[in-house]
Order: C-alpha cells, then sequence, then structure tokens
C-alpha cells in the first residue's frame, strides 16, 4: 500500500471526463472542485468490476449501506451508531434537504456559519426556509456570541429554526472540537433549534484533530454521512441520513420515496469503501499530511502575503489572498494570468472576498506547480 495521491500522471488525469478535468481548457491547471487526484481504492474497483461483470446493475435493497456505515462508525470514532438510526437517501445535498423539512416548516430560518459551502445557500433557499447568517470568527471556528444571536433571531415569533453545521468545515478546514459541539447542543437546546450536520467529509480528519460525529453529543441531531469524498465517489450516487438516539421517531418521517435515491452501483461502492478500504484511507490521510505541510511552505516561500489556516481537515484549503494586492477577485485573476483554477471566495457567502479555495488532494509535483503558477502570475 502507497500514498494515493501519488503516481497518477498528468497525462492519465487529463482523460478523465469529469468537471475538474473539463471545466476548463488543458492548459489550466484545475485546483477548483472537490475531486482528488487518486486511483480509486482497489477492493472499491473490485467490488464494481464484480458487479457489472455479472450485470448486477438493478436497484438498491437491504441494509448493507447503513450496517458498513456502523461498522466504521465504531472502529473509527467509537460510535454506538445503530443501523435502524439510519434511512438511505440520494446524496448529501438531498439528504440535507429532507431533514430541514422533517425540522422546519417553509418560511422558517435556517443558521449558516458563512464562508461555508456554497450550495447550501441555493439548497435552503430552495426548500423554502430563509437564511439566517452566523459568520465564523477571524479563525475560522464558530464565534458562539454570534450563533446565539442567530439561533434567537431565527427563533422570533416562536417560527421553528435549523442550524446546518458543517462538520468538518468547508472550505475552512477546520474540525469543531467535542467540546464545541457541547455547547453547540447546549445553545440549541436552550433555544429550541434543531441541528442538522453535514459531516461528508467525517474521515478526512488529519493529524492534530478529533472527528467528532454531532449525534454524539446531541441525541435530537440529524447528521448526513458518505463514503463518496473520503474515497473519491461521487460519480457513485449514495449517502445516509443519521438520527440521534432521540431523533429516530423523525427520521421514520421522511417519505419512503426518498429511499430509491440511491444508485445500486454507488451503494456497492459504498460498501466496500467502508468495510474494505480503511488501509487506502489510512495512506490517503498520511498523504493530504504531507501536502499540508508542502502547501504551507510552498506559500512561506513564494507566497508570503497570503494568509492560511492550516487545514485540520478535509483536503481544502482557505487562502486569504486580499494582501496581494489584487484588483478584483484573486481565482479570476489566477485563472486568467497563471492558468490555475480555484473557487471564488464570495460563492461562499460573507467573508469569502479576496479568498480562494484550493483543493490540494493531488501530487507533491502538481501541488508545487499550482502555487508556482499563482506566483508567475503577480510578477508579470
Amino acid at each position: 500500500m502507497s500514498n494515493p495521491l501519488l503516481g497518477v500522471p498528468l497525462n492519465e488525469l487529463r482523460e478523465r471526463t469529469s468537471v475538474k478535468w473539463r471545466e476548463y481548457p488543458p492548459d489550466v491547471l484545475p485546483m477548483f472542485v472537490a475531486e482528488m487526484d487518486v486511483r480509486i481504492a482497489e477492493p472499491v474497483q473490485d467490488a464494481i468490476v464484480a458487479a457489472v461483470r455479472s450485470s448486477d446493475t438493478g436497484y438498491p435493497h437491504g441494509t448493507a449501506y447503513a450496517e458498513a456505515l456502523a461498522e466504521f462508525a465504531g472502529r473509527r470514532w467509537d460510535w454506538d451508531l445503530a443501523p435502524d438510526q439510519q434511512t438511505s437517501v440520494a446524496d448529501v445535498m438531498t439528504g440535507i434537504t429532507e431533514a430541514l423539512r422533517l425540522v422546519t416548516d417553509p418560511g422558517d430560518a435556517v443558521v449558516l456559519n458563512p464562508p461555508v459551502y456554497a450550495p447550501f445557500y441555493d439548497f435552503t433557499e430552495h426548500a423554502g426556509r430563509h437564511i439566517v447568517r452566523a459568520p465564523l470568527g477571524p479563525d475560522g471556528r464558530i464565534d458562539f456570541a454570534v450563533l446565539e444571536a442567530a439561533f434567537k433571531h431565527g427563533r422570533s415569533g416562536g417560527r421553528r429554526c435549523a442550524y446546518l453545521l458543517c462538520n468538518p468545515h468547508n472550505p475552512t478546514g477546520t474540525v469543531p472540537t467535542r467540546t464545541e459541539l457541547e455547547q453547540v447542543a447546549e445553545l440549541a437546546r436552550g433555544w429550541g433549534v434543531r441541528v442538522v450536520a453535514d459531516e461528508i467529509h467525517a474521515p478526512l480528519v488529519l493529524p492534530g484533530a478529533v472527528f467528532t460525529p454531532y449525534a454524539q453529543v446531541d441525541p435530537l441531531g440529524l447528521v448526513l454521512m458518505s463514503a463518496s469524498k473520503a474515497w473519491n465517489l461521487a460519480g457513485f450516487k449514495a449517502a445516509q441520513l443519521i438520527a440521534g438516539r432521540d431523533a429516530v421517531a423523525d427520521l421514520r418521517r421522511v417519505p419512503e420515496l426518498v429511499s430509491h435515491g440511491p444508485s445500486h452501483s454507488g451503494v456497492i461502492a459504498h460498501v466496500a469503501a467502508l468495510r474494505e478500504g480503511g488501509a487506502w484511507l489510512d495512506e490517503l490521510l498520511a498523504g493530504l499530511a504531507e501536502n499540508r505541510a508542502l502547501l504551507q511552505a510552498l506559500l512561506a516561500e513564494h507566497l508570503p502575503a497570503v494568509r492560511l489556516i492550516p487545514p485540520e481537515g478535509t483536503y481544502l484549503s482557505w487562502l486569504d489572498c486580499r494582501d496581494l494586492g489584487i484588483e478584483g477577485e484573486p481565482a479570476d485573476f489566477f485563472l486568467e494570468h497563471g492558468r490555475v483554477a480555484f473557487v471564488r471566495g464570495p460563492v461562499f457567502g460573507g467573508g469569502g472576498a479576496g479568498h480562494v479555495r484550493l483543493n490540494y488532494a493531488t501530487s507533491p509535483e502538481l501541488l508545487t506547480e499550482g502555487v508556482r503558477r499563482m506566483a508567475a502570475a503577480l510578477r508579470g
């Protein structure tokens, strides 16, 4: 077993037809969307190939995903998660929408922590809920005074209110501590706010931080998980909506048709990842930790004016480029002048201007090339 981020040459990556490698012309180095430059774990490959060879391409059936996730959660997080606390959904954002429908009504408030994953805004508004913003602090962590004020505002008039928590956080890469999550749960109980946690990056926590499932500290919590990010399986749709021990009755109100969303091949791939992909994941985490250190060193050498809070989880890095003297958005500048693509900071909401999100789940060579292109663009 070796670092999955090594050994996939650029010419092979450019043969891929996913959005990362088709959104921009071939001279652009893509470091934007959350796809990793890896070959997927062999047990997952084997499971998918076996299903295709046996024409096992029908509809999903059974509780294999729930059982595999419960086993993984017990091994990794010492979480006693039962299969009956879960229901299947097509993907995490679909599950978030269904969870918000369980605990709020149209017109109710949903609290978000900008800068935060851009689809949170669109999906919340599409569900007919209005957004209350509780910006993160300068350290990229939850500001509890701001969060409480948002809860108070969201509950005004006696309306129901939910808090959409990103754990680990995208784009900052911060991982809330157990103590921080306990504070969230205490505030939520006090104000009668229900918490829905997006935990799609849960397996991707790097050395120095510890992941705590939100439903471990709040029995009324609702959580979304999937193997898609940690094992690079976004093209194989499947996820689980999980209820804390006191929220199982809410889970039973999810319409049965919602469970029809996951693909059979997605379930097969995710189950293989959760049950047999642990060694591959460990190698990946070690490689990501090395890349995190490399990114810090490269920025210090080539772009010392860029501010970075070292990410604790995910494979995403939030770069503050406001001191570079760039007119307009840095992502636009680096795309035009450096031919390297990042996500524009403003799409993550308040606090995003002048920032870019960089995906460092690539080879050290391509990560180095990306930072060098940024520096060369500034030199003109």
